[in-house]
């Protein structure tokens, strides 16, 4: 898949007391840009919760290559890398406009259905989607 970008400003209470973006900062970012991604492609995250479906993350590996600080503006970019029967991988990265990595992670996030918190098939329709962008 070819990748999906939005755009991120590090806000001070994005930063620690180093002044360097929190560590668990990042992952928000990851996620703001997967569900930007899935609303880009036709199936926003708050309709598939509302078909009863919701897709929390089940393992996410983060590489801090170098420091975010506040008012840095970096691009997030999100790659489709994966879709099995209830897994969906995305490979992820934050970068300067000039191209330099400042972050790489991948994240694995698992389908499950919101009432009884067991997995799940994703529905056919994601699966769909997804699938056919690898």
């Amino acid at each position: 898949m070819e990748a999906f970008e939005i755009q991120y400003r590090v806000s001070y209470s994005d930063t620690d007391q180093m002044g360097f973006m929190h560590h668990s900062n990042y992952l928000k970012c990851y996620e703001t840009a997967r569900w930007e991604l899935f609303r880009h492609l036709g199936i926003p995250y708050a309709t598939m919760e509302g078909e009863g479906y919701i897709l929390p993350v089940t393992e996410a590996t983060l590489r801090y290559l170098r420091p975010l600080k506040y008012d840095r503006k970096v691009v997030v970019v999100t790659r489709l890398k994966a879709v099995s029967g209830a897994r969906i991988t995305f490979a992820c990265q934050m970068k300067g406009e000039d191209g330099e990595i400042f972050n790489e992670a991948v994240v694995k996030v698992g389908c499950v259905m919101k009432t009884t918190g067991r997995a799940s098939l994703l529905p056919e329709k994601v699966r769909a989607v997804l699938s056919g962008l690898l």
